[in-house]
């Protein structure tokens, strides 16, 4: 059974590979049947296929994450996290809450992002 900080190395891992990596690593750390709802609220999307879809169009956005905190309990981590990017002339960040649940492998089953354009905020 993985250790509380296997997951928190999962989930540091995920945010690298967010900012630095492509689709298919992100997949990589997904199960096969895993569901991705982001932001939570919206379609949630099903399988490694579906979860590609959303993850390909920011491979090249030039992203920086920071990880904030985050809580083991169990089989989940909870984490907050910045995401900034730049958009044509400016800089943008939104700092989301996500949960992540794992299998008994420490890959990712679920991943809920909570957030909201009013959690958007330009910064340049």
């Amino acid at each position: 059974m993985p250790s509380a900080d296997d997951y928190t190395n999962v989930v540091k891992r995920y945010l690298d590979t967010v900012a630095n990596g492509s689709a298919d690593e992100i997949c990589a750390l997904y199960t096969d049947d895993a569901t991705l709802e982001d932001p939570v609220g919206s379609e949630v999307r099903n399988g490694r296929a579906a979860i590609h879809d959303f993850y390909a169009p920011i491979e090249n956005l030039g992203a920086e994450t920071e990880l904030v905190t985050v809580k083991v309990a169990g089989n989940e981590a909870a984490y907050v996290f910045r995401l900034t990017f730049t958009a044509g002339d400016s800089r943008t960040q939104v700092e989301p809450i996500g949960i992540m649940t794992f299998d008994d492998d420490a890959k990712i089953t679920s991943m809920r992002a909570y957030w909201s354009p009013d959690d958007v905020r330009v910064l340049e």
